[in-house]
């Protein structure tokens, strides 16, 4: 099963996500959140809580 990703053209910037990791695996680069899939335990606490459905 693949990891959550971030779509970069519909994602904000808001953070929402980087605070919801529990792993610390997201952050803002260039104003956009990016998962880092070494560290991604895929919980999918970021897919629940992106506002604008940036990450599938």
């Amino acid at each position: 099963m693949a990891k959550p990703v971030v779509d970069q053209e519909t994602c904000t910037g808001c953070g929402i996500c980087v605070d919801t990791c529990p792993v610390q695996a997201i952050e803002m680069i260039d104003g956009k959140a990016r998962i880092d899939q070494d560290k991604c335990t895929d919980c999918k606490a970021c897919i629940d809580a992106c506002p604008v459905q940036a990450i599938k």
